[in-house]
């Protein structure tokens, strides 16, 4: 209750104000302590770079290690031969009836190619990499079967679902013996999963540490401010609007922290392309970069908003309300 203006409360309770104006009052008063609280940020520039620097690059260690995951899940998505299954049919399967199971797989919606490889067309590759020569020609017949390269779908190249299809391909009639690496698509399965829950967690840790920072500091503001929002609470301000500088500051921190992370990640992903590039040359295939989209942008400027709101506001209703005057 103001001390002073309590005479004028009652009066103004009199006068109507329309709607329009009142949201007029309203938007111009919150703008003016939206530029007053970046105002105050800038007045004391090395408090604020250091508090915009951590809330920065608290959100640039699990983005960046976002992005990274998503572009190792896309270049295990280009190794399909780490799902292929390798068919080995009986010898007394001849080529128009390998042709026919070929259009039998084709069919089946977990397959998305079928890729064959003659008997004939077999032997001749392994003689040219064993290094037999001419040996392999004393040969009585071809001892190698005809060979069929299933490629699982996107959907279906898991370890789970490629181990059910290889179950479902040795039953054709047509196939003697069914292979798939398994144990090495459920090492790297199993190695993108732990990265994933290692990602989330210590984003978890970082957002929670990030919060904490946001609500000491936005404290420490409010105790430097005490005497000032004494007097503010004697003239009738109410606790709404004492409040609100304050949580713009958490605005502006959040905001400007992911400014820089998003600069941040950005310069991270520019230096890390050329050494990714010289790696995928090795093994002879072409990899761009996955880069930060439009939606990635606005999520991680939106997590950054979040948490200096959320650290300012769990700051700011604790402190101002025990400020009272006696």
């Amino acid at each position: 209750m103001s001390l002073l203006f309590g005479g004028r409360q009652q009066g103004a309770a009199q006068h109507k104000v329309g709607l329009l104006q009142r949201f007029l009052m309203f938007f111009v008063d919150h703008l003016r302590q939206a530029i007053n609280s970046l105002g105050e940020l800038y007045r004391v520039p090395f408090a604020s770079l250091m508090t915009i620097g951590v809330l920065g690059f608290s959100i640039t260690l699990p983005s960046t290690l976002y992005i990274l995951v998503k572009n190792t899940e896309q270049i295990s998505a280009q190794w399909q031969q780490a799902s292929e299954i390798s068919l080995f049919l009986h010898k007394r399967v001849s080529n128009a009836n390998a042709q026919q199971l070929i259009k039998r797989l084709q069919l089946l919606p977990e397959v998305a190619d079928v890729k064959f490889i003659p008997a004939d067309d077999a032997l001749k590759e392994f003689q040219a990499l064993s290094g037999l020569g001419d040996a392999l020609n004393y040969l009585d017949e071809n001892p190698l079967p005809s060979v069929l390269l299933v490629v699982p779908t996107s959907k279906h190249s898991s370890p789970t679902a490629a181990g059910l299809l290889l179950d479902k391909l040795r039953k054709e009639r047509e196939v003697d013996i069914g292979k798939l690496d398994i144990e090495w698509l459920e090492r790297l399965y199993a190695l993108l999963n732990i990265t994933k829950d290692l990602v989330n967690m210590l984003a978890v840790l970082l957002f929670f540490a990030v919060a904490l920072i946001i609500g000491n500091t936005i404290r420490l503001s409010i105790m430097n401010k005490r005497d000032e929002i004494l007097v503010m609470k004697l003239v009738g301000a109410t606790d709404s609007f004492i409040q609100r500088p304050f949580l713009y500051t958490g605005f502006w921190y959040g905001l400007l922290g992911g400014i820089m992370a998003w600069v941040t990640v950005a310069l991270i992903l520019l230096w890390v392309d050329a050494s990714l590039q010289g790696f995928m040359q090795l093994y002879q295939m072409n990899f761009d970069i996955t880069e930060m989209d439009t939606g990635m942008v606005f999520m991680m400027l939106g997590t950054s908003v979040t948490l200096g709101l959320v650290g300012s506001a769990l700051s700011v209703q604790r402190h101002v309300r025990e400020i009272e005057p006696t």
